[in-house]
């Protein structure tokens, strides 16, 4: 039996959940993005006492390594670092893009095969961070940062229905008028990123701690007042 521990600060809502060999076995949630560091820690422990499992008996720890937020993506990648670190066990990284996508596909399985697959993360303004993806996770278009306008997509849209989802999916359907263009809510589920850690955990394929750094996508910018 395998145990990974999950962690996912990425966006608004964070998750921590346990699984063994890919399935589910609880899952605590955070949905003020503020307490997201506060809440890990804590979230950690209370699973661990609700599973009956040691954080010395998992096998190891995966998170989300980006895009999103960039105080929450650096909160997943040091807890997960420093548990690594201090119990001997490997890292697991995955693309905040993938696992959204990923669930979309869980949420959505009648969805027609020749649907492309847009997850949109919110990264303020007109920003998202996003990627196309084929059914079977090839990527259609890189993952990039990308300002909406009416002509976002356009080429892309022309010739394919494509199905946009995530946080950052709202302020882009206010703007889209194209018919090829579908519409969902969805959020990262636990059960997605269980799923997925444990194939990677399988083939190996794991991170160095050293090397590992989070996927931003764009530079970190700030306002400075005069």
């Amino acid at each position: 039996m395998s145990y990974i521990l999950n962690i996912d600060t990425a966006s608004e809502k964070a998750q921590v959940s346990l699984a063994n060999d890919g399935l589910l076995l609880y899952k605590l949630t955070n949905e003020s993005q503020k307490e997201h560091a506060s809440f890990l820690q804590s979230a950690i422990l209370e699973l661990t006492k609700i599973t009956g499992t040691k954080l010395s008996g998992i096998d190891a720890v995966a998170v989300t390594a980006g895009p999103g937020s960039y105080t929450g993506l650096r909160v997943g990648m040091a807890s997960a670092k420093g548990l690594c670190y201090a119990l001997k066990k490997p890292m697991i990284t995955i693309s905040t893009l993938d696992v959204l996508t990923i669930s979309a596909l869980l949420l959505f399985p009648d969805t027609p095969t020749s649907v492309l697959y847009c997850p949109m993360i919110d990264a303020r303004r007109m920003e998202v961070f996003t990627a196309i993806f084929n059914r079977q996770l090839t990527i259609f278009k890189v993952p990039s940062a990308v300002i909406l306008d009416e002509f976002s997509f356009a080429k892309e849209l022309s010739d394919n229905e494509i199905l946009f989802f995530g946080s950052g999916s709202s302020k882009w359907k206010l703007i889209c008028k194209h018919s090829n263009a579908l519409f969902e809510n969805v959020s990262i589920l636990p059960e997605a990123m269980s799923d997925c850690t444990y194939k990677l955990f399988l083939q190996n394929h794991f991170t160095n701690l050293a090397y590992s750094e989070p996927l931003y996508l764009k530079e970190f910018q700030t306002v400075i007042k005069k």
